[in-house]
């Protein structure tokens, strides 16, 4: 029979000990930078892509391995070059840093900026339009002078021939109210029985920093896609507010209060942080700006499901915070949120809270880790750290901080379809992510694990001439173990079923360990 040679490596911090920091990498590109870095968990250079633009705030990384990135593209009308973020352009790059595609969204009466998100396979961008005083004014603004610049965001699809044509939008435009002219648009008689409009009127600045004297109305930093709900969250620094929209309808549903899951064509279905936007009594968590709004990953993994903000001022002004919110989902419908009548939405305060311990006052990120980490990049200007770190649950640093000075920054797991596509065009010398063979470490004949992934059980399955003690144990993502069976003295076949129907879905990790602590380990992928 063929003869496979094992990965062993020590059994180390990626079964997901709690304290320990979660194996990966991280993405980020430096504020003014041209290239983009991948490091690995020893903040080793795994890979780059050096372009000949500068990147404008963010960077993602898709499944397939390929870059997304906005990059800057200039208009008199916006002035992009002087504003935080200014944008105009996006690509998509492949490892070798070729283009594989290219959208420039900039002209005299609209400009993307800030941030971006994938929906599936194609990508979100946040924008400002331009819209008058007169029309400011029509629409009861009170006394407008000079022009504003609404948020909107347009969904790109790849045609295939090096561009992408938009395939959804939604405005703020279409979304507000007024209650200062019975006569006009929009009106109202009272802001606090529609929270699901905007109040034409709630923020009479914009403009203020970090865009200087300009149309810059919301300053909407942050946005996030949720398959699942099939939503939309962004976060504007200027409204110390957070939103979730309806991504299932069509644009035109989009422009009107009905339609999609939800019902609710594009209004707002839930916001939060300030709640005397939309004229309620409570608390403002979010004192200042805030950036980042992102859901945790639903998979089991804690708090799984619930929003998390960058909350810059969150502690005082100079200490941001990491906050959770346990969003009120009516489970009736499963697309709304519920709200006492006459309440803001709730929660009354933040769900959980993570005191930084490197703070920024603005732009900046986070996420949270499969085993309950808490990654933190705390963005450079404005007096702000600059660094990416990371956290356990008892708040004590286990990776960095790296000095990065970027506007954002991601963690990427080992198990992300991006990095296992990446593998082959990475310096993979330093990272424990990837198994390398050894011919000091013991012999299996035809070792099997299937099927993969799986609906239901799997197998393991080898031939070996002679073992003389190993353990078979299955972890899931938070490090609880599963399975356990240790074999002495073993030589021949080896066939094992384990059965997962019992189980949460997610990725399994099933390990092998030797008598002298080697261990081969595999992810197994699990859905329903």
């Amino acid at each position: 029979m063929r003869k496979t040679l094992l990965v062993l490596t020590l059994l180390t911090s990626s079964l997901f000990v709690n304290g320990q920091s979660f194996n990966g990498f991280a993405l980020y590109n430096s504020q003014g930078s041209n290239t983009t870095y991948l490091i690995d968990e020893n903040q080793n250079i795994a890979h780059t892509w050096n372009m000949t633009t500068e990147c404008n705030y963010t960077v993602a990384l898709k499944e397939n391995g390929n870059l997304i990135r906005g990059t800057k593209g200039n208009t008199s009308v916006f002035s992009t070059g002087n504003i935080a973020a200014g944008g105009g352009i996006v690509q998509e790059i492949a490892p070798d840093g070729t283009i594989v595609w290219e959208y420039t969204y900039a002209n005299s009466d609209h400009v993307s900026h800030h941030d971006l998100t994938l929906v599936g396979d194609n990508v979100l961008l946040t924008a400002y339009e331009k819209k008058t005083s007169s029309e400011l004014n029509a629409a009861g603004f009170n006394n407008a002078s000079s022009d504003k610049w609404p948020t909107h965001f347009i969904e790109l699809e790849p045609d295939g021939n090096g561009g992408a044509n938009i395939i959804w939008e939604w405005h703020i435009w279409d979304h507000m109210c007024q209650d200062t002219d019975p006569n006009g648009p929009n009106y109202i008689s009272n802001i606090a029985d529609n929270p699901e409009l905007i109040d034409i009127n709630m923020i009479q600045g914009g403009g203020g920093p970090p865009g200087g004297s300009s149309g810059d109305w919301f300053h909407v930093n942050g946005v996030d896609y949720n398959e699942d709900l099939d939503q939309i969250v962004f976060s504007s620094r200027f409204a110390s507010e957070i939103y979730i929209i309806d991504h299932s309808t069509t644009t035109s549903e989009a422009a009107t209060h009905s339609g999609g899951n939800s019902g609710m064509g594009g209004d707002i279905l839930y916001r939060w942080g300030n709640p005397s936007n939309y004229g309620m009594s409570g608390s403002q968590i979010i004192n200042n700006a805030v950036h980042d709004a992102r859901w945790i990953t639903d998979d089991g993994r804690p708090n799984g499901g619930y929003l998390q903000i960058f909350n810059n001022s969150g502690v005082s002004s100079n200490q941001s915070a990491i906050d959770g919110i346990a969003t009120p989902i009516d489970p009736s419908t499963g697309y709304t949120y519920l709200r006492t009548p006459g309440q803001a939405f709730g929660p009354s305060s933040y769900t959980t809270r993570y005191e930084c311990a490197f703070s920024s006052s603005g732009q900046s990120a986070s996420d949270r880790m499969s085993n309950g980490n808490i990654y933190v990049n705390a963005s450079g200007g404005q007096g702000g750290a600059g660094v990416m770190y990371e956290v356990d649950s008892l708040g004590t640093i286990v990776w960095g901080p790296y000095n990065a000075q970027s506007q954002k920054g991601f963690r990427y797991e080992c198990d992300y379809p991006g990095i296992i596509a990446l593998e082959p065009y990475m310096n993979t010398a330093t990272t424990s992510c990837f198994n390398h063979t050894s011919v000091e470490d013991f012999l299996l004949e035809d070792l099997l694990v299937y099927p993969n992934p799986t609906n239901s059980d799997i197998t393991i399955e080898f031939e070996s001439s002679s073992i003389s003690d190993f353990k078979i144990g299955i972890y899931n993502t938070l490090g609880q173990e599963i399975f356990h069976k240790e074999i002495s003295n073993f030589s021949g076949q080896f066939k094992e079923k384990m059965n997962l129907r019992d189980y949460s879905e997610g990725v399994y990790i099933v390990n092998i360990v030797s008598n002298i602590g080697k261990v081969y380990t595999k992810r197994i992928s699990y859905i329903k």
